[in-house]
């Protein structure tokens, strides 16, 4: 019996092992098999969301990220844009940039256009496209577009013809009070009153002893005031710009269907990398080969757009520090009041003056990275969008706009804050990266601009949205819904 006890241990511990794995593969298996259902039930959640049809106007995020179907138009229609001004050779600002972009490539589509702008004098620019048509009236003594001439040219158009499908308006191109009760139409903000808060901080804040006190702050309070009493008249709210889109909504509380953002887009194919023009364009402003870095900036030489600011930091680098003085020359695409004394830097400033849009793509694939110290946080600046297509990172002032639709991360460029301090320990950022660094965070640009802030995306954006608030009655079932496993986006992005 004595030696029966160690072959029943044995044997007791055998058993209790069998008991312990069969324990363990079963719960195994239980956990797996929840595992796998709750896999499989994502799986049906993520299959389910992806066929979902989703109410676009209710699109909480910008359109661009959207895909719409590249071919012709299911639908042609007959557009009115109300607009101040329409540009003329390069002196454009970007309301008139994009009103000729998105307006000539919905003409091109084949859609019927109507523009209703100012003209002073007979040398119109001419567009050889049979689509197009423009009603021109004399500017009122402040330079707008006189809104009861145009309206009546509309009017006349409406009783005569085949009635608008849409309606659309550049900012106040159509007043108000002419746009009340008008479901079919839409205005495109590029620049609202409560944006202008944070410049006009900006500027008390830069404001010598010297320059009076300026009263802006308190009148910019009752023009916000205004414009949230007035902006519900307009049916449909396009912000350029992220920021824009949550304010119109959050500030001025126009209900989210009523609001859609469709940041900027500018012309992919003229503004892409081309190493020949950049060439060409250093041998033809004289720009030395044996500069390490070549600093870029483009715009209005004006005191909004933050180039005293600029200045004052370029000066104080420029006398601190040789090997940057050796190694840096900034080119500026503009003219205005500050080109003097930009001219007074020497040899590292070259000021080439305002820039065809061929000179202008050039111009970008010269430059290691593009500048632009604005101090207006309005709208979304085209010349952003233009160098990041062109393949070049971007050092920017940090506002909202820019801040949250541009650059969204280092790895695009860089931001400052509107002080000397700060502006100069971005400058010397760069110079420390290097053209390297620069060149990796360009093609990273590059892609941005690609997903986001082409023309083609931005017309193909619009054109849905017209063609969904359009008076035809099958439009919302037709146009206004959108399969959400087309939707390429994506939180970083």
């Amino acid at each position: 019996m004595a030696k029966d006890q160690p072959t029943m241990f044995i044997f007791r511990r055998f058993c209790f092992m069998i008991l312990v794995l069969s324990v363990f593969a079963s719960f195994s298996l239980f956990i797996w098999s929840q595992f796998v259902g709750f896999f499989d039930f994502q799986n049906q959640i993520t299959l389910q969301n992806q066929n979902q049809f989703i109410d676009i106007l209710s699109f909480p995020s910008a359109w661009n990220h959207l895909s719409f179907p590249s071919g012709p138009p299911s639908k042609l229609l007959k557009i009115a844009l109300f607009v101040k001004k329409w540009p003329h050779k390069h002196r454009a600002g970007g309301l008139e940039r994009h009103a000729l972009t998105l307006h000539l490539a919905l003409a091109k589509r084949g859609h019927e256009l109507h523009i209703f702008t100012t003209s002073l004098n007979s040398s119109f620019p001419s567009h050889s496209i049979g689509t197009l048509y423009f009603h021109l009236s004399k500017p009122t003594s402040g330079g707008y577009l006189d809104h009861n001439v145009a309206w009546e040219q509309l009017q006349s158009l409406n009783s005569t013809g085949i009635p608008f499908d849409v309606i659309h308006t550049e900012s106040v191109g159509l007043t108000h009070t002419r746009a009340r009760n008008l479901t079919n139409l839409a205005v495109t903000w590029h620049g609202i009153a409560y944006e202008c808060f944070h410049s006009d901080i900006i500027q008390e804040l830069l404001r010598t002893p010297e320059e009076p006190l300026a009263h802006s702050l308190t009148e910019r309070g009752m023009k916000v005031v205004q414009e949230v009493k007035f902006f519900p008249d307009y049916a449909h709210h396009v912000a350029t710009s992220d920021h824009v889109g949550d304010v119109l909504k959050r500030i001025y509380m126009i209900p989210e269907e009523r609001v859609h953002t469709i940041l900027n887009g500018v012309d992919e194919e003229n503004f892409k990398p081309n190493a020949a023009k950049a060439k060409d364009f250093m041998k033809k402003f004289g720009i030395p080969q044996s500069k390490k870095l070549v600093f870029g900036m483009a715009g209005r030489l004006v005191k909004d757009k933050g180039y005293p600011l600029m200045f004052e930091a370029l000066v104080q680098i420029l006398k601190e520090n040789d090997a940057f003085r050796e190694d840096v020359i900034v080119l500026i695409a503009g003219d205005g009041p500050w080109r003097d004394r930009y001219k007074s830097l020497g040899a590292n400033v070259l000021v080439l003056g305002p820039l065809e849009p061929a000179q202008l793509a050039s111009f970008y694939n010269a430059i290691d990275i593009f500048l632009n110290p604005t101090l207006r946080a309005q709208g979304l600046d085209h010349t952003l969008i233009e160098a990041m297509l062109s393949g070049k990172p971007l050092m920017a002032t940090r506002v909202a706009s820019i801040t949250g639709s541009v650059i969204v991360g280092t790895e695009v460029g860089y931001t400052f804050s509107p002080t000397v301090a700060s502006l100069k320990v971005a400058l010397y950022r760069v110079w420390h990266d290097g053209r390297g660094v620069l060149e990796r965070k360009g093609q990273l640009a590059r892609q941005r601009a690609l997903q986001l802030f082409t023309a083609t995306k931005m017309v193909a954006a619009y054109e849905r949205l017209f063609l969904c608030i359009s008076n035809d009655g099958e439009s919302r079932d037709s146009y206004c819904t959108y399969q959400s496993s087309s939707i390429e986006m994506s939180r970083s992005s």
